[in-house]
């Protein structure tokens, strides 16, 4: 007697091939309720999404079906052109997504900016048919194009896939590798469709900037500052608490201009994409930690009658960075959208600096007062 688990097993398979049809489907095992047949097609390597397309060079034709999964039932896929760069920006796009009234629409953006994301009529291709459907986990998304340049059978392609339409206007898509990656150029020839391996080196330098930020401003600074309020109430601990915060702080510095400046380039090649809030704290946390490394040359003596208004300004700023290190660590976090074992890590360690902190606060301040106990007790030797 056969084993039961077997064809349990089977069932199981062929359960989750039905269940995830944009997982387990090639290009070439589609078919559309038309029975239209295309060309060529190609599995693109992004975002679970196929493309078939059909050419023809006597009159510059061009019918293509873009397949893809939306983030969401409600959400919206696109297909675009490039003429000009491999990226978004300049991208002539067809959306596909359901309407108000549920029904599935194909629109046109011409996207010249991030900012700038324009319904239009008008495209650098003219649109002579288009539709869309959606079944089984898909939009099907069908138009076809006729190419202003004959001849031209290489293009840059863009694809991207959204979680909702608010108001007849697609929602920011995802910023996850894969959103990044979904680029590339097409031969409309030979079939061959190359990505765009670009996204991954940003994506690197993304999360080195990431790192190199949040070990400097979000946790070496913040240490030292620890370091510099308490440590420093014990007098056996000086001066050994002076340049422990010197050195602390100093590697937060050279650490966190290191992820400063490799935010900078980052957003040098991100034409459109700002963040402006993030990238203007980041600013103002260089430019006063710098002041912070020249006050320190310039740090009077004990004795001296100015020291007590320079200690004013280097606690003052010193604490407005903390605050502004902690905000835009967050802030990062955000933009990156890292796992979230990585946010509660990060959280982690702030609870255990922050849990450190309080003790050392009682601690310090359990000395103060027996200290000045002990001087208001002390007998007047006349």
């Amino acid at each position: 007697m056969s084993s039961p688990r077997i064809p349990f097993a089977v069932f199981l398979v062929i359960a989750s091939l039905l269940i995830s049809p944009s997982l387990s489907q090639t290009c070439s095992s589609q078919k559309f309720t038309s029975n239209k047949v295309y060309a060529r097609c190609s599995d693109l390597p992004a975002l679970k999404s196929f493309l078939h397309w059909t050419y023809n060079a006597e009159n510059s034709t061009l019918d293509v079906a873009f397949v893809a999964p939306p983030d969401k039932p409600d959400g919206w896929i696109a297909w675009a052109i490039n003429p000009k760069d491999t990226g978004m920006v300049g991208a002539q796009t067809l959306f596909a997504f359901k309407n108000s009234k549920g029904e599935m629409v194909v629109k046109t953006y011409d996207l010249s900016s991030y900012t700038s994301i324009k319904e239009s009529s008008k495209l650098w291709f003219d649109v002579k048919e288009s539709a869309a459907e959606f079944s089984g986990g898909l939009i099907r998304l069908f138009a076809t194009l006729v190419l202003p340049e004959k001849g031209k059978t290489t293009l840059n392609h863009v694809w991207q896939v959204g979680p909702s339409v608010s108001n007849g206007f697609p929602a920011k898509h995802d910023f996850q590798p894969a959103n990044l990656n979904s680029k590339g150029t097409l031969d409309l020839v030979s079939g061959e469709s190359k990505s765009d391996a670009s996204g991954d080196s940003k994506v690197k330098r993304k999360n080195i900037h990431g790192i190199l930020n949040a070990i400097s401003w979000g946790i070496l600074f913040p240490i030292g500052i620890i370091i510099a309020r308490y440590l420093r109430t014990f007098k056996s601990a000086d001066p050994a608490w002076f340049y422990l915060h010197v050195s602390c702080q100093c590697s937060a510095y050279i650490i966190g201009v290191a992820g400063w400046a490799t935010g900078l380039k980052l957003g040098s090649e991100s034409k459109g994409i700002t963040y402006d809030t993030h990238r203007n704290i980041g600013i103002a946390l260089f430019s006063l930690a710098t002041l912070q490394v020249f006050a320190l040359l310039l740090r009077p003596k004990k004795d001296n009658k100015y020291r007590f208004y320079w200690n004013i300004y280097h606690h003052g700023v010193g604490y407005t960075m903390l605050v502004l290190s902690l905000i835009n660590v967050f802030k990062g976090l955000d933009i990156l959208d890292p796992a979230t074992k990585w946010r509660s890590a990060y959280i982690g360690i702030l609870v255990v600096l922050g849990a450190i902190a309080l003790l050392l606060e009682v601690i310090t301040w359990i000395v103060v007062l027996k200290r000045k106990s002990n001087k208001s007790t002390k007998p007047y030797d006349g």
